[in-house]
């Protein structure tokens, strides 16, 4: 008879403190700040940065700089990391346990979940939220966005868009005043500066931040910063493709 005596992996060691699955939880809803969690969950300041840094060692949290204030930092939950970090702890276990992708659910008439995006300028990140949602959201999906302080659109978004089959070239930046009369289910701010400045809107829609630095500042001309649009339009995808599963 033998005996096991192999540890469990990694990731179900450290998503099964219940601190940590905590902070796990709340950031599977919007990025935040140590302070904002450490209010979410009653917990030390001290102890939640603690947790934290466990996380980031695990490779399930990342963190960045806020750009509004760079005293601050926003935590983000690595979502790709976890699903796949779920998928080799069930295999571990026994290979019959290997997730496969859900089917997808029958769909059911309804009136479209109705998201709005919003960063600074409205030049790149929200509108090309706006078009990746129209794109795999369907009909089932309405999309818009919209900015703090409204730019032209910035020539790499609309590249990178068109590079994506979007053509976001003819649409216009708009100014969020526009939106403060308008419902929605969810409001998401991509940009740290328009998270502090973000009216209420009606209706009492799910919000959430997603910070995201401004693809546009991260090189010298519009050949250097192309490299990080191409990243800006890859992280919206993935996080646009699990707001999809919760709605």
């Amino acid at each position: 008879m033998s005996t096991v005596t192999a540890q469990p992996p990694e990731f179900l060691q450290l998503t099964g403190h219940p601190i940590r699955w905590q902070l796990l939880t709340e950031l599977t809803h919007s990025d935040r700040q140590v302070r904002e969690l450490a209010a979410l969950i009653g917990r030390r300041q001290s102890l939640v940065s603690y947790h934290l840094a466990q996380l980031r060692e695990g490779g399930l949290v990342t963190v960045r700089r806020s750009s509004a204030d760079g005293r601050d930092t926003y935590y983000r939950l690595d979502l790709e990391a976890c699903r796949d970090r779920l998928a080799e702890a069930a295999t571990a276990l026994h290979p019959g346990l290997r997730l496969a992708p859900a089917p997808p659910p029958a769909p059911v008439p309804r009136p479209p979940v109705r998201v709005l995006f919003l960063c600074t300028g409205n030049s790149s990140r929200s509108q090309m939220a706006e078009a990746i949602l129209e794109q795999v959201g369907g009909s089932h999906f309405e999309a818009a966005s919209a900015g703090s302080h409204p730019m032209p659109l910035h020539p790499n978004a609309v590249r990178v868009m068109r590079e994506r089959g979007l053509d976001i070239g003819g649409r216009r930046s708009k100014h969020l005043s526009e939106f403060t009369d308008r419902t929605f289910h969810h409001v998401i701010s991509l940009c740290d500066r328009v998270r502090e400045v973000c009216p209420d809107f009606p209706g009492r829609p799910r919000t959430a931040h997603w910070s995201m630095p401004d693809p546009a500042t991260e090189g010298t001309d519009d050949a250097t910063t192309y490299p990080a649009f191409v990243r800006t339009a890859s992280e919206l995808n993935t996080r646009i493709q699990f707001l999809l599963s919760t709605t």
